[in-house]
């Protein structure tokens, strides 16, 4: 076994690659005049003023948006409340005027913009993106990519078809402890994974409610019909527009907004693309409110080779709105211990002990403790935010600059946690175990291909 302090070392090498100063492209400043049109300012759209962009797109963007030659230069919203909002923040903040649109369409007509960032409802952002794609603008993409996959199916095709930068809004694959362990992983010295515990515990009433806004949204002040989309033709419903993440089929609510985080990491660690199977459970047994969206759900997922059942893992994903203990879990298991991604370390917890290995003739089977390395920040501006999406936002600005498809979340790693939330909420609503089709491109309850 290669010695634990070689190991870390190593990790911490490749930590610092993904730290803010250049994640994932090795590129320094000075290395930017290398690139062709790297002195070209990037104009920049944004696709729905939300309070995700205010709050933490905004700020990661700013970090960098100097040094990198970038610049807010639009807004489409369809809400002219937030429209308005929009140019009133990002002049306080940035000093810029940006120029409005009723919609993305009005944008691209312009040709205001070389890039989009876009913070829509859930179930619009696939949508906006083969937009986006197909206007030829690189994309920033809040997570989830999509929620079913006639819509993801549509902008993977899309993007690749017109070769252009996106990046995820899976945020965990900027953070240096998380590639470190996927490192760890990959090098065989954690063990095969055999076993994934996942949760994400809340007690908060509020949380996707916006009750003083539904009182204050008109009808006329906004586009309803462009609000839909392609979902199915409904009358004015200030709810679902405000509060979309508590019904279906705006947002699978738990699935799409905190499983697509989790689930995302898996795919990654194991490089499989998608479960071979999910069964899930729950309901809506605390607030009563008309959600149509559980807000206790359940799910375990079987991973592995199709063509090979003896190897494989379990996943266990579970999530409540009712009780917040157990908090934020992601834990996983080998025979020789546990990788703990909420404290970023890794023990020899559980794993095979000298007495039971002994018992059957073994030898024990046991990890080394040790803390993988966390992320350091160093931006040309203090504008607060999350620090992990400021590294994602970074490299996906560089990757724009490079012409370099492969950002650390692309297209792919999006589609992918998006098979996986769409298994889970279609077992959820139909009580059936589910499987995907890779040739269809479709999840499969049944015998029929799942359908909203």
């Amino acid at each position: 076994m290669e010695n634990r302090r070689e190991f870390i070392k190593k990790t911490s090498a490749g930590a610092a690659a993904m730290a803010i100063g250049g994640a994932g492209l090795g590129l320094s400043a000075k290395s930017y005049g290398q690139v062709v049109g790297a002195n070209d300012k990037v104009r920049v759209g944004i696709v729905g003023f939300s309070d995700r962009f205010r709050g933490s797109l905004v700020p990661a963007f700013l970090n960098h948006a100097k040094e990198l030659n970038f610049e807010f230069a639009g807004i489409a919203d369809i809400w002219s409340r937030r429209r308005d909002e929009g140019k009133a923040y990002i002049k306080e903040k940035a000093g810029w005027d940006v120029a409005l649109y009723r919609n993305t369409e009005e944008m691209y007509e312009k040709n205001a913009v070389d890039a989009v960032v876009i913070s829509s409802a859930d179930f619009q952002h696939a949508m906006h993106l083969t937009e986006a794609a197909k206007a030829k603008k690189d994309a920033y993409c809040e997570k989830p990519l999509g929620e079913t996959m006639d819509d993801v199916n549509e902008t993977l095709k899309a993007c690749k078809a017109n070769n252009i930068v996106v990046q995820i809004g899976s945020q965990r694959r900027s953070g240096p402890n998380y590639h470190a362990a996927y490192d760890f992983i990959k090098s065989g010295k954690f063990g095969d994974i055999i076993m994934v515990e996942m949760s994400w515990n809340v007690n908060q009433p509020g949380r996707w409610r916006r009750t003083k806004l539904c009182s204050e949204i008109r009808k006329e002040d906004t586009d309803w019909t462009r609000y839909l989309m392609n979902r199915p033709k409904v009358d004015w419903d200030p709810r679902k527009y405000l509060e979309f993440r508590l019904f279906w089929p705006y947002s699978s609510g738990i699935p799409g907004q905190w499983m697509a985080h989790q689930i995302d990491t898996v795919h990654w660690f194991s490089e499989l693309p998608y479960p071979r199977s999910v069964v899930a459970g729950g309901g809506i047994y605390q607030w009563k409110d008309g959600r149509t969206n559980a807000d206790t759900l359940t799910a375990v997922f079987d991973y592995g080779p199709d063509n090979d059942k003896t190897k494989g893992f379990q996943v266990v994903y579970s999530s409540r709105f009712s009780n917040s203990a157990g908090g934020t879990k992601e834990l996983y298991y080998s025979n020789a211990g546990m990788l703990n991604l909420d404290t970023n370390e890794i023990t020899p917890e559980g794993g095979l002990r000298e007495r039971e290995a002994a018992a059957m003739n073994l030898k024990a089977n046991q990890l080394e403790k040790f803390t993988l390395p966390k992320l350091t920040t160093s931006t040309e501006a203090d504008t607060g935010g999350d620090p992990l999406t400021s590294a994602h936002m970074r490299n996906w600005m560089e990757c724009v600059k490079a012409r370099k498809v492969a950002t650390n979340a692309p297209i792919e790693a999006g589609h992918s946690h998006v098979i996986a939330c769409a298994m889970a909420n279609a077992a959820f609503r139909t009580g059936l175990r589910v499987v995907y089709d890779p040739k269809k491109q479709q999840i499969m309850a049944g015998n029929q291909v799942y359908k909203y």
